[in-house]
């Protein structure tokens, strides 16, 4: 694995994405780097340190997906983003909330087989190469004495001469047998389609059943006729699987999922239970009094066995428009004691979506207009235009923060984009004006930006 990074690097890869919300990004650097710190603690305490679980409050638009994804990529460790609407109450129809446990443990089991597959890749080409060899030049037949009371000549294999294989070896390896057709043996393994009527646990009962099925019936193989690269894929595939022991890969996948797993609730405020006015909401309600025991702490039984929750970092964020984290059961608030609130974006930090972060919605353009030989370009005022546009509508009408540059962006660059294979060659340069002309219309009529911006 690699180096773990410090609270200020996390904070500087988050600051080529993400505009502003320093407070938030602080927030999660210090819950990442204390993942690291614990496994450093020693052994009779580190069980003692439990996670920081933290609830990022904002408005839609702000970041707070867009940091859960970009954390993902540095978290370097089993990391999943659920949409906590997702689930349903046990006894409901739907996912219940252990599902996220068992995608958690099985996207671990797929990042340690990964990286086991990294270790012996080029083993297992050396061993498919042998046996591209063999499949390209077969033992040719050599006289032997036949056996006490038989007359004649029989044949017997031998391994074919060392240097016309070496030979071989050496067109293999520069690419000029690449068009030669060999014969190789794939494993078609077709199962009978079951449907399994359930409410709970629906994923883990369809593949346990998939796994006995498969124990169940033969493995059937059949032989295809494929290019020499193309077989190197296959038979490399098939010494890989030889080599990887999967049940050393399955203990270290739960071990770190149980050390540093983090898992990213979004949308926390849609299972927040409003002021009782219309009686009981049991499923909001259900779905946290369900969710509870997994942060507090629990064993959740997988498919590659029972996986401990105590430890699993949880980052939680919601709107929070309609209900307040209030609105959660005391219990589950106590679980997230870090709060951060992400503050709502003006023009001046619309300016810097627009050009400073690395897929910076500019660029993007940009670069899609050089597709078709456009070559595109935006003056300064025009930025601030489209800036102040975006802030002015966020005012009037529903407040949905970055995203209303790319409803702004779209309508902008609707001529251009529909124009552009008849442009090619062409500058264009979009300034304040050509802003002005395109989005005046929706500016002014307010009804009109309501529906169409």
């Amino acid at each position: 694995m690699e180096r773990p990074l410090t609270p200020k690097e996390i904070v500087a890869e988050l600051d080529k994405y993400i505009i502003g919300q320093d407070e938030a990004k602080r927030c999660v650097a210090i819950a990442l780097r204390n993942r690291w710190r614990r496994q450093q603690a020693p052994q009779e305490l580190r069980d003692e340190i439990a996670p920081k679980n933290i609830i990022m409050i904002g408005p839609t638009g702000v970041g707070k997906t867009e940091i859960s994804r970009r954390l993902a990529k540095l978290a370097q460790a089993p990391f999943l983003k659920i949409e906590a609407s997702k689930f349903t109450e046990v006894g409901y129809v739907g996912r219940d909330v252990e599902s996220m446990i068992r995608d958690l443990t099985g996207l671990a089991v797929n990042i340690i087989r990964k990286e086991e597959e990294d270790k012996i890749e080029g083993k297992a080409r050396e061993m498919a190469e042998e046996r591209i060899l063999d499949l390209l030049l077969p033992p040719p037949p050599v006289k032997a004495s036949p056996p006490p009371g038989q007359d004649g000549v029989i044949e017997v294999t031998a391994e074919p001469p060392h240097k016309t294989r070496e030979q071989l070896r050496k067109l293999l390896r520069e690419g000029k047998l690449d068009e030669r057709l060999v014969e190789v043996e794939v494993s078609d393994r077709a199962l009978p389609v079951v449907e399994i009527f359930s409410t709970a646990g629906l994923e883990e009962i369809d593949m346990n059943v998939k796994d006995m099925l498969s124990g169940l019936f033969p493995k059937k193989t059949k032989r295809r006729k494929v290019k020499v690269p193309e077989a190197m894929e296959i038979l490399s595939e098939e010494e890989t699987q030889k080599l990887i022991d999967m049940d050393k890969v399955v203990k270290l996948a739960i071990q770190r999922v149980e050390q540093s797993g983090i898992i990213f609730f979004d949308e926390l405020d849609k299972i927040a239970s409003r002021e009782q006015g219309h009686g009981p909401d049991v499923s909001r309600e259900g779905v946290q009094r369900d969710i509870l025991p997994i942060v507090e702490g629990t064993t959740v039984m997988t498919k590659y066995g029972m996986v401990k929750t105590d430890h699993i970092l949880f980052i939680a964020a919601g709107a929070f428009y309609v209900s307040k984290p209030s609105d959660l059961i005391p219990e589950l608030q106590g679980r997230f004691p870090i709060r951060v609130e992400l503050e709502s974006l003006g023009k001046e930090e619309f300016i810097r979506i627009l050009t400073e972060p690395q897929n910076a919605l500019i660029t993007q353009y940009v670069e899609l207009m050089k597709t078709e030989n456009v070559h595109l370009s935006f003056a300064k005022e025009a930025i601030s235009e489209i800036a102040e546009t975006a802030a002015t509508i966020n005012e009037r009408t529903e407040n949905i923060g970055a995203r209303r540059l790319y409803t702004i962006m779209e309508k902008l660059l609707d001529e251009v984009s529909f124009e552009a294979p008849e442009l090619s060659g062409k500058k264009i340069v979009i300034d304040a004006a050509y802003v002005n002309k395109k989005l005046e219309e929706f500016v002014q009529d307010e009804d009109l930006s309501r529906y169409i911006l």
